[in-house]
């Protein structure tokens, strides 16, 4: 479904000139180096700057840049090999549901494009089997969450200055989805995935915004999983909340637009 990055068949500059200055140690450069990552100012498959460079652009000490590489190879995002330097791994390599990864990435507007659709396939695949387990197992507190959320998407949609609150109810309305399976792993799972979650609803939103489309759409859709999560119908819970994904996919250009043929098709009985 997705589609993997592949090492880059071109020189691509290894330049630190535009990167801010830090403050802090090792973690706070191993922060800043890895969100430059996940922007795809470095590709798979590219050298990543050597230690000397990075020693000498954010005057830091070499125990330093040293201690910030090693948090990124662990994390699988670089592999260092003695004589080459640094290179940066394929995008399967890199522990995406490491802790530390997702508090790196909280933040970032500009997650890179191959980044998005790895992340997105892997919730396409799984949160519809959440909705149909929160259907399934939601407790009136769960229900109360949802329907909080959902009421402050439908606050907050168009309405001018309201971005970002949008996006933080649109993200509480997925996570209580999460947490209403009450199921341990998948609870967990959806705080790990909340960074990258609301990274792509931004992205998703800026698209919107730039096209100069509302925001109903993605209500009607999102209003779906709620009712049928309300109503315990877990089929129709799983089915709306692949509606919600794949509305996502088009508008972050994953997948194409479906044609007018083809919606009056699906609308005809």
């Amino acid at each position: 479904m997705s589609d993997k990055a592949a090492p880059s068949t071109e020189p691509r500059t290894t330049s630190l000139s535009d990167l801010p200055r830090h403050q802090g140690g090792a973690e706070a450069l191993a922060r800043l180096l890895a969100r430059a990552l996940f922007a795809g100012r470095w590709r798979p498959g590219d050298d990543f700057p050597k230690e000397m460079d990075l020693c000498h652009h954010f005057a830091v000490s070499r125990n330093q840049v040293r201690n910030a590489l090693a948090s990124l190879t662990a994390t699988g995002l670089i592999e260092r090999t003695a004589g080459r330097g640094s290179v940066v791994r394929m995008v399967d390599d890199w522990h995406l549901l490491d802790p530390l990864v997702s508090d790196w990435m909280t933040g970032i507007e500009s997650l890179d494009a191959s980044l998005i659709r790895e992340i997105f396939a892997f919730r396409y695949s799984a949160e519809p089997v959440v909705a149909r387990l929160a259907a399934e197992a939601a407790e009136p507190a769960d229900l109360d969450r949802l329907a909080a959320a959902y009421q402050g998407m439908c606050a907050t949609a168009d309405k001018p200055g309201a971005r970002d609150l949008h996006a933080e109810h649109d993200v509480a309305f997925h996570d209580a989805i999460y947490r209403a399976s009450h199921n341990l792993v998948w609870r967990q799972m959806g705080h790990l995935l909340r960074p990258s979650i609301i990274a792509l609803i931004q992205s998703s939103q800026a698209r919107v915004s730039a096209e100069h489309e509302g925001l109903g759409d993605s209500l009607a859709r999102h209003g779906r999983v709620l009712e049928a999560i309300n109503r315990r119908d877990a089929a129709a819970a799983e089915s709306a909340a692949r509606e919600v994904l794949r509305r996502t996919a088009i508008d972050l250009a994953i997948v194409p637009a479906p044609s007018h043929s083809h919606l009056a098709s699906e609308d005809s009985p």
